[in-house]
């Protein structure tokens, strides 16, 4: 035996026109969503070019935030806007100047690389102090 088939109203009909209508609902709206941001790639560390030139390269990068200036310390900090990668460059009064440092989150690690175009002694100390940040935690 045959079904009847759907009669205007009916559930059938209407069951068939809601998922129908559901559908272009989604399909429009997808269609108008923006796109997401790409995550931003940051420049890796290229030892072979000179201080100024690589810090300059650097620091010039777009969604790169500096830190505020401490007069106390003789370095600036400069940080990606997802909080992924940081870069450190000493300043003219830092022991281990000239001296670029960049870290990177992979998971739950922090990874530490740098460049040391001056004393490597005092390189080595700047080096260790940054690593023992990872670790701090406030008290």
């Amino acid at each position: 035996m045959r079904s009847a088939l759907p009669v205007r109203g009916s559930r059938r009909a209407s069951s068939a026109l809601s998922v129908a209508g559901g559908s272009f609902l989604l399909a429009a709206l997808c269609a108008c969503a923006p796109e997401p941001e790409a995550r931003a790639a940051y420049l890796d560390l290229d030892c072979s070019q000179p201080f100024d030139a690589h810090s300059a390269a650097l620091i010039s990068q777009s969604k790169l935030t500096p830190a505020p200036v401490e007069p106390a310390e003789p370095y600036r900090f400069y940080s990606s806007a997802d909080g992924r990668t940081s870069y450190l460059i000493t300043q003219a009064t830092a022991p281990a100047h000239p001296a670029i440092m960049m870290q990177k989150a992979r998971g739950t690690d922090v990874i530490t690389t740098g460049c040391a175009y001056g004393d490597e002694a005092a390189y080595d100390q700047l080096l260790a102090y940054l690593d023992s940040l990872k670790a701090w935690t406030r008290k």
